[in-house]
């Protein structure tokens, strides 16, 4: 599991170009809006793009459901893990 922990890590640095930021700085529970990584709406709809190409996950951006996948870096994990079962 620690390797999708790290590939979604990589992929949000990759995606939204936090040059700045190592996997080893993102926390894995962390929130990736507000006072975690501190992403924004835009960032939101970026990976949701990079995931559907990815991992060819389908995401209703109005959804609850689709926001609770985005509270972190694990959440998404679960996501893909579920997609992919």
């Amino acid at each position: 599991m620690s390797n999708l922990v790290d590939e979604l890590k990589q992929m949000i640095i990759d995606v939204l170009v936090l040059e700045d930021l190592s996997i080893q700085d993102i926390d894995a529970n962390a929130p990736l809006f507000g006072d975690g990584l501190g992403l924004d709406s835009i960032d939101a709809l970026e990976l949701g793009v990079a995931l559907k190409k990815r991992y060819n996950i389908q995401l209703n951006a109005e959804s609850d459901e689709t926001r609770q996948h985005f509270q972190s870096v694990n959440s998404l994990v679960a996501l893909v893990q579920s997609q992919q079962a």
